[in-house]
C-alpha cells in the first residue's frame, strides 16, 4: 500500500481505537466499581450484558493496536527503520497483551454468572476472582502503548511528516505516560484512572486521526529515505 493509504487507515484506526477503548473502560469500571472481590463479582453478574459489550470493545482495541503497528511502521520506516521496528514491536505487544486481557474479562463473566453443578465453590470463586481482577494487565498494555506512541511520534517529528506542534504534543504526551505508568504500576503513585496524565496523548490522537484521514503525511525530510550503502 502507498503511504497515503496507510495514513488514512491509521487515521481511521486511531478514531476506532479511542471509540472502543474509552467506552470499554467505562463499562467495565462501572461493573467493578464496588469495594471487595465479592462485591465486584456481584457487580459483573448484575451488569453482565455491559461487561460482554466491553469485552467486544476490548477486542476491537487489541486489533486496532495491531493495525496501527503495521500502518505506522509503513509510514515511518523511511525515517529510521530500526526505531520504526522497535515502535512496531511495542504496539504489537500492546495488541497481544490487550487480547490476553479480553480473555481474562471473559473468564470473569463466566465466574460471576456460573450456576448449578458447573459453578465453583465460594472459596475458588474468591481466589480466582481476586487473581483476574488484580492482574488485568492494563498497566503493562498501556506502557507498551506509550513507548510505541513516543517512538512513532518522534519519527513523525524527525521526518517532518506532520505539523511540528502536533508531533511535539505526541512526543511529550506519550513520554509522560512512559514515565508515569511504570510508577503507577509499581505502586509509587496512585491509580488515577484516565486522569490528567492521559490528556495530552488523548488530544494528540484525537487530532492526529482526522489529520491523517484528511491531510495524510508529508514525504520524509530530505535525506531521510536514502539507504546507506554497505561498507566493506
Amino acid at each position: 500500500m502507498t503511504i497515503k493509504t496507510n495514513a488514512r487507515i491509521a487515521g481511521f484506526t486511531f478514531l476506532v481505537y479511542i471509540a472502543a477503548a474509552f467506552p470499554a473502560m467505562v463499562l467495565f469500571g462501572r461493573a467493578t466499581g464496588a469495594h471487595g472481590i465479592a462485591a465486584q463479582l456481584a457487580g459483573i453478574a448484575q451488569h453482565a450484558a455491559s461487561v460482554r459489550i466491553s469485552v467486544i470493545l476490548e477486542l476491537v482495541g487489541a486489533l486496532s493496536a495491531l493495525v496501527l503497528a503495521v500502518t505506522l511502521y509503513a509510514i515511518t520506516r523511511l525515517v529510521d527503520a530500526d526505531l520504526a521496528m522497535l515502535a512496531f514491536a511495542c504496539r504489537v505487544v500492546e495488541g497481544v497483551s490487550g487480547a490476553i486481557g479480553v480473555n481474562s474479562s471473559a473468564k470473569l463473566i463466566w465466574l460471576a454468572t456460573a450456576a448449578g453443578t458447573n459453578a465453583p465453590d465460594a472459596e475458588t470463586v474468591r481466589i480466582v476472582g481476586a487473581t483476574l481482577l488484580t492482574h488485568q494487565g492494563g498497566s503493562v498494555t498501556a506502557t507498551f502503548f506509550a513507548i510505541g506512541s513516543t517512538l512513532f511520534s518522534f519519527l513523525l517529528l524527525r521526518g517532518r511528516m506532520i505539523p511540528a506542534p502536533l508531533a511535539w504534543l505526541g512526543v511529550i504526551g506519550s513520554a509522560m505516560l512512559v514515565i508515569g505508568l511504570p510508577l503507577q504500576f509499581g505502586g509509587f503513585i496512585r491509580d488515577s484512572g484516565f486522569g490528567l496524565m492521559w490528556l495530552p496523548a488523548a488530544i494528540f490522537e484525537l487530532t492526529l486521526g482526522p489529520w491523517l484521514i484528511i491531510k495524510g503525511v508529508s514525504a520524509p525530510a530530505a535525506g531521510m529515505n536514502r539507504v546507506q550503502p554497505a561498507t566493506s
